[in-house]
């Protein structure tokens, strides 16, 4: 066994290794509620879920305290369930625009692996999704 596997066995990170992303088709239907019934505010959520077999699994939405306005969303991740796994986090952009800007650049970075943003019309069309430094990553619907 190599060291770095070794390191995985004992420090469990093989739990954080995906390959694939998969989200249920629910998790996608609340998403476009939730951008709708927000807009012209920002909504904010972190992503629940777990990995299996190096696909990550969204399942479900978690909403924690936070302030929205029409020009960001801000969410107390101090108050995250202590057993859930950060595994990223979506909100809406109430314009034309899924690219992420500097202040979503730095929260990627902070607070999980996968993320998405999703802007008017909010439809599944204008939802773009990344990985924690800002690269395009692909998703499929389940």
């Amino acid at each position: 066994m190599g060291l770095s596997n070794l390191f995985s066995k004992i420090f469990g990170t093989n739990r954080f290794k995906f390959n694939e992303v998969h989200i249920d088709e629910e998790v996608i239907d609340s998403i476009l509620w939730y951008a709708k019934s927000s807009d012209p505010n920002e909504f904010m959520a972190i992503f629940d879920g777990n990995v299996k077999n190096e696909i990550l699994h969204i399942t479900g939405l978690v909403f924690l305290p936070g302030e929205t306005s029409n020009e960001g969303a801000i969410i107390n991740t101090g108050m995250l369930p202590v057993m859930t796994t950060q595994w990223g986090s979506v909100h809406s952009h109430p314009g034309p625009s899924a690219l992420p800007s500097g202040t979503d650049l730095a929260t990627f970075a902070k607070t999980g692996l996968f993320h998405m943003i999703i802007c008017q019309p909010y439809e599944v069309e204008n939802i773009l999704a990344y990985n924690r430094y800002g690269e395009f990553a692909k998703f499929k619907i389940i």
